[in-house]
């Protein structure tokens, strides 16, 4: 066969196949295992769930693929900018002819994993005001029952219950044991919570353990740890390791404790202070009443300096009443007087134009004898008329003898 571009008879050609499939296998011989530190950029996840992105420096740039099973261990999500060191194989997409490394680790560069995913969980959390100081909730100030939720065998349950009793003999523990460091803590703790969350009784909840390192503690961090705190019914306080340790769940946590030995002392007061309080209480309301009694008296005493004695008040009053009453008869006696004048002058008036009057002093009143009329001129009568004459005292019967005109 003639080959083309007049090429030696023994040179073998390839398809580009078969060229890409060399060339990975070259590169995967020499790079099976390569440490690359870079600068992420491109970062995209699609629906496969394999993270495709660039590692790139100042001068150059090479393609990394990290396929959903390795990319699942991470404890942190990768975003651009993020400077890493990866672990993988350098290979060829022989589809593409294109050279890629095929990360199987990955790590932030001056930052670990655990720390780096913590704070990308704060972050997302906090954004999401799981944080915020306006969901928190204030603790009962004397609750008649409180759940625990840490483990069964440790430091932290002894000095809860040790202060607990101490403050509060009587007040009633529900304790959920739990793990609180390794593999199945996160949901050993989740499930505790809903558990007391169903007790109607338990009105506070800690959750907490002792000291320890950050993996440790690392429980606590869980992002579903967060939300079972943050969705709880019953406020809950976060007491984990020591007063230096501040884990997601005292973030979350309606209030954060310290210790757990803190913690106690913050859910139930101490009954001695009650004790004092109450005593104090008791002492200022006695003060309070007895000034209240004393400015009453001293009150009534003032009212009663201004009062006149109610029997000089009558005297008073009958006083004026017999003043009144002597004014009165004066009045009504002169008013008497005054109408038996007016009555006595009237009657000497009428007197003295009574017809009875005239007579007395000599006149006499002629009528006739039939009918009585009064005669008044002498042309009315006629000889032999009866008349009958009438006297001061007495009358007399007469007959006209003779008339004339005066």
């Amino acid at each position: 066969m003639q080959l083309p571009l007049g090429l030696p008879a023994l040179t073998t050609v390839l398809t580009v196949s078969q060229l890409n499939q060399r060339i990975r296998e070259r590169l995967e011989s020499s790079f099976d295992e390569v440490w690359v530190v870079g600068e992420i950029s491109n970062f995209r996840v699609p629906p496969s769930g394999h993270f495709y992105f660039s590692l790139k420096d100042q001068r150059s740039q090479i393609a990394i693929v990290m396929f959903r099973s390795a990319n699942q261990l991470l404890p942190f999500r990768p975003e651009d900018g993020m400077e890493v060191i990866v672990r993988g194989h350098v290979g060829v997409y022989e589809a593409r002819g294109g050279l890629q490394l095929c990360a199987e680790a990955m790590e932030p560069r001056g930052l670990g994993s655990l720390q780096l995913a913590l704070e990308q969980l704060k972050k997302r959390l906090a954004a999401e005001g799981l944080f915020a100081e306006s969901r928190k909730r204030p603790l009962p100030f004397l609750p008649q029952s409180v759940g625990i939720v840490t483990a069964l065998k440790g430091a932290a349950i002894h000095d809860l219950l040790a202060v607990l009793r101490a403050r509060c003999p009587r007040i009633h523990v529900i304790l959920r044991p739990v793990r609180v460091q390794g593999t199945g803590a996160a949901p050993d703790i989740v499930q505790a919570i809903a558990d007391l969350n169903r007790v109607p009784s338990v009105e506070v909840i800690i959750v907490g353990r002792g000291g320890g390192s950050i993996e440790d503690l690392w429980a606590f961090n869980d992002e579903g740890v967060a939300r079972a705190i943050a969705a709880s019914r019953t406020p809950i306080v976060s007491a984990v390791g020591h007063e230096m340790d501040v884990t997601i769940s005292d973030l979350v946590a309606d209030r954060r404790a310290p210790t757990p030995t803190a913690a106690a002392a913050m859910v139930v007061p101490d009954q001695r202070d009650l004790v004092a309080q109450l005593d104090k209480h008791a002492l200022a309301l006695r003060l309070g009443v007895q000034r209240r009694i004393r400015r009453e008296h001293e009150h009534v005493a003032a009212l009663a300096r201004h009062l006149r004695d109610p029997r000089q008040v009558l005297k008073t009053v009958q006083q004026r009443v017999d003043e009144l009453s002597e004014r009165a008869l004066r009045a009504a006696t002169g008013r008497l007087r005054f109408g038996q004048q007016q009555l006595r002058g009237a009657a000497e008036r009428l007197q003295a134009l009574s017809p009875l009057a005239v007579l007395h002093r000599g006149y006499s009143i002629a009528r006739r004898a039939d009918d009585g009329t009064v005669i008044r001129d002498s042309t009315s009568l006629r000889i032999g008329d009866d008349l009958r004459l009438v006297f001061a005292r007495g009358t007399a019967r007469v007959r006209v003898e003779d008339t004339g005109a005066n």
